[in-house]
């Protein structure tokens, strides 16, 4: 099941007072043979899209259900979602994050008044599958498979043909897939014939094994500074989601993923972080094709430091 054209509509309504209205810009680097544009979702107020999802999903509970609190398992981006939406309603936030997260989202997290329980991979993984967490009270926020997230989710959907109508793609980085299923839900009902694809870090890429494959399949995953993005295996309901939706998934490296991070700072002053640079990356690879291309900048939240040495030449390793 995916969010109808009319709970995205609803959704953007919602969001008015919550989330910006990003800009859609050119890429500023010259030679390239697609027309790329950039969807800056690392302008939002905590730095990425997620408080899109998060703030629609959690205007749908009653006040009675919030007074109990809020839980969300995240790697940095929704938990900062969750936590500036339960800030600002006056509610208990508590976030199961992986032991890999960056620092400055785990900071940031903090500072938004957030509980923080950091756990192993395969911990924090099982998080999204139950649900739940031992001993925390509160409403599961789902960061991705959750139909109220991906209609919050999906107003970029409806912006980005607003602001460029004839685009012939766009590329969207697949962490869980309630970015890319939100997306590619208001896109396919306004313009069915947009290529869409998402974009995966070859350290973690399990929706091109799972394409390939017609089923689930375990891959490898090593963590890198693209956190924001990368897993083990794609939930079966998202897999049929994005067989529904997508064009086909593209795989870049660490390296390609770091040098689209280098491109976005030089050429359009952006801060992006890994999976925010994702899309690009398969964009400048000509992965996406031709034409006009949008690729969707998911969130700017980087450390310092490794940004630094991205940006230095240093590697991504």
């Amino acid at each position: 099941m995916l969010p109808s054209l009319a709970a995205i509509a609803v959704a953007r309504s919602r969001l008015a007072t919550v989330a910006l209205r990003t800009p859609l810009v050119r890429l500023g680097l010259p030679g390239v043979t697609a027309e790329i544009w950039l969807k800056l979702e690392n302008l939002q107020p905590i730095g990425s899209f997620k408080i899109r999802g998060a703030a629609n999903a959690m205007a749908r509970l009653d006040a009675a259900t919030l007074a109990r609190g809020v839980l969300t398992a995240s790697a940095g981006n929704m938990a900062q979602g969750v936590a500036w939406c339960a800030r600002e309603r006056g509610v208990t936030c508590t976030v199961v994050a992986p032991d890999t997260a960056p620092a400055a989202k785990l900071t940031a997290i903090e500072r938004l008044g957030a509980r923080v329980i950091r756990e192993p991979f395969e911990r924090w993984w099982r998080t999204f599958q139950d649900r739940a967490y031992p001993g925390v009270e509160g409403t599961f926020v789902h960061a991705f498979d959750d139909l109220d997230v991906m209609a919050g989710n999906g107003t970029i959907g409806l912006e980005i043909l607003e602001d460029l109508p004839d685009a012939d793609a766009v590329v969207i980085p697949w962490g869980g897939g309630g970015l890319a299923s939100g997306i590619g839900a208001a896109i396919r009902a306004v313009s069915p014939g947009c290529r869409l694809w998402a974009a995966e870090c070859a350290s973690g890429a399990p929706l091109a094994s799972a394409l390939a494959a017609g089923e689930v399949r375990n891959v490898d995953y090593r963590p890198s500074f693209v956190d924001g993005i990368g897993s083990r295996a794609v939930f079966p309901q998202m897999l049929e989601r994005a067989q529904m939706l997508l064009d086909g998934s593209l795989v870049s490296s660490v390296e390609e993923i770091a040098e689209a991070v280098r491109v976005l700072a030089a050429h359009n002053r952006v801060i992006a972080e890994g999976a925010g640079a994702a899309a690009l990356a398969a964009a400048l690879a000509g992965k996406a094709g031709g034409g006009k291309v949008v690729c969707v900048v998911s969130g700017g939240n980087i450390d310092g430091d490794r940004l630094a040495g991205i940006l230095a030449g240093r590697g991504a390793a």
